[in-house]
């Protein structure tokens, strides 16, 4: 038994009333009762029917507040959760993440108000790009670390296929472009349902719903959107703990972007301004200040999680000395060698439409 678990162990002997419990979380008692019906804690009786609980209700009580702060529902945290026992120590890692977070965010937030404040003493004016910037940081809208990791948690979640109408599926079938990029086609072929993303092999989508579908291969699902006309004109793929959107689009519209792709892997074509916009990115990381407005949401959060791991590779690896473009990937990723002083690193990229950084890809060359 390692040493949380005996830590477990011992505490278990420490119990609180309702009361107690939720004035030290911050609950009703009355709340505690409504969680008890959903199946979300099971407190130990007495002999005279009094509730007391433990540990392990407090840290399933946790797990639950963190994911209703997510938008869900009781009756989903539930779904959810049934039959899995709390895992501890990843809740206390992404409580310290959550944590990390928040701090930074408010020192960047006083920063600007604190600049905003030096113009205003100094007789300047303040513009309406310095307004916009702070009430990006009041509202703190970026996909936060929490999120994210409870979203990973419900993706990796066991999955059982249903059966549903096959004919439903043929109203999936067409071609999509991902937000980020990248197409993305959906075949419909003796009643089952086949994804391709351009430059992957083609995987079998499994029937959740009559509307959500799941992969076996990866923990990803697909979720199909209808229009109020009830045409399907969208999805959403919900992959490493993010919501990836896609808008259908035509059949005609699908081959110029295949084909354009086809050429830039062919000619060696690199995406206009990606070596600056790379050597940009670089020194941002090297600095430790990413430009997280020059990526999708998806990659900003992606690069809030890993900013520091990033920033220690980089400074092991020293100056910059060379940015080497060697080709387009089947994926339509942009492929460089960056020569550091002590080592190589190939870096890989993909633009998204309205030129922002949708995907990045480290790895270090032998």
């Amino acid at each position: 038994m390692d040493d949380l678990s005996k830590d477990i162990r011992v505490a278990e002997a420490e119990w609180l009333t309702a009361a107690e419990c939720a004035n030290r979380i911050g609950l009703t008692v009355r709340a505690l009762r409504l969680y008890e019906r959903y199946g979300l804690i099971t407190p130990r009786r007495t002999d005279k029917d009094w509730r007391l609980y433990g540990t392990a209700d407090v840290a399933r009580l946790t797990e639950v507040l963190a994911l209703k702060r997510l938008g869900l529902s009781l009756s989903a945290i539930a779904g959810l959760l049934a039959g899995k026992a709390t895992d501890l120590e990843r809740l206390l890692h992404m409580q310290q993440a959550v944590l990390h977070e928040t701090r930074e965010r408010a020192e960047q937030g006083l920063v600007i108000v604190e600049a905003l404040q030096g113009k205003l003493a100094g007789g300047g004016r303040v513009s309406i790009d310095d307004l916009v910037k702070l009430a990006k940081e009041t509202q703190m809208t970026d996909i936060s670390s929490d999120a994210i990791a409870w979203r990973r948690y419900e993706q990796a979640r066991p999955r059982t296929a249903v059966e549903i109408d096959p004919s439903v599926c043929a109203d999936y079938a067409g071609h999509y472009q991902l937000q980020d990029g990248p197409g993305l086609a959906v075949v419909h072929r003796d009643g089952r349902l086949f994804i391709r993303v351009t430059g992957q092999p083609e995987v079998e989508a499994f029937p959740e719903s009559d509307h959500s579908f799941f992969l076996k291969v990866v923990p990803a699902q697909i979720t199909f959107i209808r229009s109020a006309g009830g045409v399907v004109d969208r999805l959403v793929l919900h992959q490493d703990g993010l919501d990836h959107p896609a808008l259908r689009i035509g059949e005609d519209v699908s081959r110029e972007i295949t084909a354009a792709l086809d050429k830039r892997i062919r000619d060696k074509t690199p995406a206009p301004g990606s070596d600056a916009l790379l050597r940009a990115t670089i020194g941002d990381h090297m600095r430790g200040q990413p430009d997280y407005e020059r990526m999708s949401p998806a990659l900003a959060a992606a690069a809030r999680e890993q900013k520091d791991m990033i920033e220690k590779d980089l400074a092991r690896l020293g100056a910059l000395t060379e940015v080497m473009f060697r080709g387009v990937s089947q994926e339509g990723w942009d492929v460089y060698d960056v020569q550091f002083e002590h080592g190589v690193v190939e870096w890989s990229f993909v633009l998204t439409p309205d030129g922002k950084i949708g995907g990045m890809l480290l790895r270090p060359r032998p």
